[in-house]
């Protein structure tokens, strides 16, 4: 049986594209999302509008998966957008900073694949739910892809320090 599409889940899915794109913007153009910049607030801002209209939608009729997601990715961008504001975490705040908010990245892309799978193509879908095989193959390339991503932010940012004081 193919979901069925709501109001809400339309212009859920509509604005969650925002947070995609700005992430994508950040990561493409300066190697990682930064809470002081302008896309890095426009990427907070999608990422909230999608995590609270995501709360409007079930498809159990209650408190499911996709539910406690958004959740774990509010706590994530929470990290992220405060991680450098307190001094006792001293230069593991700017690591912290960037696996938090590549985290919550990654995390949109867990429910997009599984309810994409679940309606693409309308009259036989690709998956029926998220323990398909083909849902859990592809958000096992998405975390690995975070791995890989999350070890080239850490390596850059260890890089970049390193050279600070030599030209300074």
């Amino acid at each position: 049986m193919t979901p069925s599409f709501s109001p809400l889940g339309i212009v859920h899915t509509v604005l969650s594209l925002l947070p995609v794109v700005f992430g994508a913007i950040a990561l493409i153009r300066d190697g990682r999302i930064e809470p002081a910049s302008r896309i890095g607030k426009a990427y907070l801002a999608g990422m909230l509008v999608s995590i609270f209209t995501s709360f409007g939608l079930s498809s159990t009729g209650g408190f499911n998966e996709a539910h406690a997601l958004g959740i774990v990715a509010l706590l994530a961008l929470a990290v992220g957008f405060t991680a450098r504001r307190y001094g006792w975490l001293g230069g593991g705040a700017e690591y912290l900073q960037n696996l938090s908010l590549s985290f919550s990245y990654m995390l949109l892309f867990i429910p997009a694949i599984n309810e994409t799978l679940r309606r693409v193509p309308p009259s036989r879908p690709l998956a029926d739910g998220p323990q398909s095989p083909l849902v859990l193959g592809l958000v096992s390339v998405v975390f690995g892809l975070f791995v890989i991503g999350a070890t080239y932010q850490a390596l850059r940012l260890r890089a970049r320090r390193r050279a600070l004081p030599a030209t300074a």
